[in-house]
């Protein structure tokens, strides 16, 4: 995706506070684009950033995906696009994130599981990616900010969803409702403006509070600043969220992998022999 990072930012703030209170309150106008209000439901969605930098408290202005708590048995999970991910470990999720605050706290990354088509040629049409995320005093994130359900198989378009993420450029996350169109049989587009570099990985989720896309797939996440991709969440997607809520806090079940710390979910060892995925699969980027 291109990124326009002060005309987005400009955008962003014209916005009125009208058309903010408008959305938060319901489906509100569609395709415009807010500063996302601070509420239960933006909690869930936070920035990702490289450990290194959430251990220093490095946290303003380095953030560089999004993700978001989605309902599991050990409610520890969390989807982003598969581009965002890179070894577990390396990796720690800021819920709620603003201005270089962590008001529900620094978790870190503890399992990352990666689909088959991703694994394998980053196919465009993999690009969703789970993490379990470590334990805090005896509670899992789930506890702390809640989780919305994901949900595969749910056809593109049937309701309007909301978008939220955070760009590259801000520090506070950003919204947008819209209803999603077919983009190929594969993927589905949205036409919401300011979503550029960060926001792949941003959740999108319908009025019933399931995850029906991932801000990714096409082009990382789109090839303009007003229109962004997610492929549409199938089988594969769906046998990924299986395998990591099941095994997310326990041991490695089948068709789940551990190479060089990291787990990589869908693929058998003769897939993997050889292979460097952290030379594959980049933390933050482009779009």
């Amino acid at each position: 995706m291109n990124r326009k990072a002060l005309l987005g930012a400009v955008v962003l703030l014209a916005v009125t506070s009208a058309s903010e209170a408008a959305a938060d309150g319901g489906p509100g106008p569609l395709g415009v684009t807010a500063v996302a209000a601070s509420t239960p439901q933006s909690a869930k969605v936070g920035a990702l950033f490289a450990a290194d930098d959430a251990d220093a408290g490095r946290l303003a202005g380095r953030h560089v995906c999004t993700a978001s708590v989605v309902h599991s048995p050990h409610r520890d999970l969390i989807v982003t696009a598969a581009h965002c991910l890179l070894d577990a470990g390396d990796v720690a999720f800021v819920p709620g994130y603003r201005d270089g605050e962590a008001p529900y706290g620094v978790w870190k990354v503890a399992k990352v599981f990666l689909p088959d088509g991703w694994t394998r040629g980053q196919d465009e049409d993999s690009d969703v990616a789970f993490a379990a995320i470590e334990e805090q005093d005896g509670e899992g994130v789930e506890d702390v900010v809640g989780g919305n359900r994901f949900a595969p198989g749910t056809a593109t378009g049937a309701t309007a969803v909301t978008v939220t993420g955070y760009p590259n450029a801000a520090e506070a996350p950003i919204r947008c409702v819209n209803k999603p169109t077919a983009h190929t049989g594969t993927q589905q587009r949205i036409a919401c403006p300011g979503f550029s570099g960060g926001t792949s990985g941003s959740p999108w989720v319908n009025g019933y509070g399931e995850v029906v896309g991932i801000l990714g797939g096409h082009e990382q996440g789109g090839s303009t600043d007003d229109v962004s991709y997610s492929v549409v969440l199938g089988p594969e997607a769906a046998q990924l969220y299986r395998e990591a809520a099941s095994d997310s806090q326990g041991a490695l079940g089948d068709g789940v992998h551990e190479l060089g710390g990291e787990l990589v979910a869908g693929a058998d060892d003769g897939q993997l022999a050889g292979r460097d995925l952290r030379g594959e699969v980049g933390l933050g980027g482009e779009m």
